[in-house]
């Protein structure tokens, strides 16, 4: 599966656009104490690369899901909540079939 945040791909040609797919995931990570903030920002870092990876997994299980070999356009959109310590990543791009 080709993922791209372009419209095109380089040494293919798009066939057939598919639809729209996205992929979301939600988490809070657990509390961790630790009186170094560097330890938190990077505890922090990698629960956000791991949602990511979740959301990504998504998009590509929706992009199968249409008969896709690629996926153009991706927008990827993350928000946290300082508060809460919520994360909530979103990705959505446009499925294809190229050749």
């Amino acid at each position: 599966m080709i993922l791209t945040t372009t419209n095109t791909i380089e040494g293919y040609k798009i066939q057939d656009y598919l639809g729209i797919v996205t992929g979301i995931s939600v988490n809070m990570p657990k509390a961790t104490f630790s009186f170094k903030m560097e330890k938190y920002y990077e505890s922090y870092e990698v629960k956000i690369n791991e949602v990511k990876e979740e959301a990504f997994q998504k998009l590509r299980d929706n992009a199968i899901k249409l008969k896709a070999n690629a996926v153009v356009g991706i927008c990827v959109d993350v928000e946290t909540s300082p508060t809460s310590g919520l994360i909530f990543v979103s990705i959505t791009g446009t499925a294809v079939q190229v050749l």
